[in-house]
């Protein structure tokens, strides 16, 4: 008889109350260094690094969540959604204030492509879950279902690699 324990890190990871699904899905690997490689959902990405990162790591998860918003460019031209997102890295850089960012973000009548604008001042997790989607949200105003639930997987995997390539090395978690 066969009697498999379950990988360590996942007793780490259940203690940040990760999703259902992403935890489930997190089962099958036997390292969070191997889930996070073959991860397909850049928000469940941004959602581990902003719930384990530290303050001086925000400015850097905010330009990864603006640079998964710049996905939805493609499926709107709302002008809003590009300046919140350029208000965002323009806050990111210094060179401008959160209430410009706030401000933004108000202005865009679709809080939910905001999401970057979140991560300013808000829990990184849902600033970051909501800037990864927000591109695939607007592919799911495609006629097509099928072709809309494909473009948002599309988005996900696309994110999901804008993450790694920032954000390489799994993120460590503390010991439960």
């Amino acid at each position: 008889m066969i009697i498999t324990t379950r990988p360590e890190f996942l007793n780490d990871l259940k203690a940040y109350r990760p999703c259902s699904e992403a935890f489930e899905w997190a089962q099958s690997f036997e390292s969070l260094q191997s889930a996070w490689d073959h991860c397909e959902r850049g928000d469940w990405l941004l959602w581990l690094i902003g719930k384990t990162s530290t303050e001086s790591d925000r400015k850097l998860i905010v330009s990864i969540a603006c640079e998964c918003a710049r996905l939805a460019l493609p499926y709107t031209k709302d002008p809003r959604v590009l300046k919140c997102i350029e208000t965002t890295e323009a806050w990111v850089r210094g060179e401008a204030t959160i209430e410009e960012v706030r401000n933004a973000r108000a202005a865009d009548a679709a809080a939910y492509y905001a999401a970057a604008a979140d991560a300013a001042n808000a829990d990184a997790y849902y600033a970051a879950a909501a800037a990864a989607n927000a591109a695939a949200y607007y592919a799911a105003d495609a006629a097509n279902a099928d072709a809309a639930a494909a473009a948002r997987k599309e988005i996900q995997r696309q994110c999901a690699d804008i993450v790694r390539k920032h954000w390489p090395i799994a993120p460590e978690l503390k010991k439960s």
